[in-house]
């Protein structure tokens, strides 16, 4: 999703911040400093104290390991059960979402918005509102902030694989103002430079395009599968044929070789930032 934070119904960050907690209390009940729990549940000591803090969602692994390390009677996975719940995300992309906290890679081509997890505050707070029905306040800076949440993902140990594919237009369009799109591109910029992240631009003038169908979204699990996501207004479905994420596939890396390279890309960027 272009951020995962559509105009679904109000949410809470309680739950994962009382998941945190209990994590803590059992974490304490055994005498384990988080550097002490990290090797029992296979986690770095960061991805332990995110979790306590209830900055994360807790990826399955942590929940069984956690549950076995520290004696848990059960409460840890019954307390996960109320995780699917994420402040600021919208209903429909929350499975998908808890996916991504766990990929080995991830590839998204964007025709409509700047990925969420390429977005600036300000843009992401500009695309928001652009979208009727006009949001309360609260539910922007809820959404906004869900949305750079995520952006965590780009530097999460082990790292993530990253393609990104966007069109030219959607930069072009100025969501925002000129101000707004300057600073756009400063962070797509300063993102293509991360080792694990590759972006291309899809120029607009480009008669072989594969992704004429619509936004593709897909992801490699820790098992090597791949899985694909499609949205549309107020829905989402993950897909896991395996016929039907080959096709995602395939036209994926079509997309990447009718794409500009990284490098001609991050050209073109500089481009259009000089020419604001």
């Amino acid at each position: 999703m272009t951020g995962g934070t559509g105009s679904g119904e109000p949410e809470s960050t309680d739950s994962l911040k009382t998941f945190g907690a209990v994590v803590k209390a059992f974490r304490e009940r055994a005498g384990l400093t988080q550097e002490g729990l990290a090797p029992l549940v296979r986690f770095s000591p960061q991805t332990v104290a995110s979790i306590e803090q209830g900055r994360r969602l807790p990826p399955p692994d942590f929940i069984e390991r956690a549950e076995e390390a520290l004696d848990a009677f059960g409460v840890l996975r019954a307390a996960a059960i109320h995780l699917a719940r994420k402040p600021g995300i919208a209903a429909w992309f929350r499975q998908w979402a808890a996916l991504e906290e766990q990929a080995v890679s991830l590839c998204t081509y964007e025709c409509r918005v700047v990925p969420g997890l390429l977005q600036t505050k300000a843009y992401a707070r500009a695309v928001i509102l652009s979208v009727p029905p006009p949001p309360e306040e609260e539910q922007v800076e809820q959404r906004v902030s869900a949305r750079l949440a995520r952006q965590q993902l780009l530097h999460r140990s082990p790292p993530i694989a990253f393609s990104f594919i966007i069109e030219q237009a959607l930069i072009e369009r100025h969501t925002g103002g000129i101000e707004v799109t300057k600073e756009l591109i400063h962070s797509l910029l300063r993102c293509s430079e991360l080792w694990n992240v590759e972006l291309q631009i899809m120029p607009l003038q480009q008669p072989q395009h594969a992704g004429l169908d619509g936004p593709i979204q897909l992801l490699e699990t820790p098992k090597n599968q791949w899985l694909g996501y499609s949205e549309g207004q107020k829905t989402g479905q993950l897909i896991s044929g395996p016929k039907e994420v080959s096709v995602l596939l395939q036209r994926y890396a079509k997309m990447r070789s009718q794409a500009l390279s990284p490098e001609d890309s991050a050209s073109l960027l500089k481009r259009m930032r000089g020419a604001l």
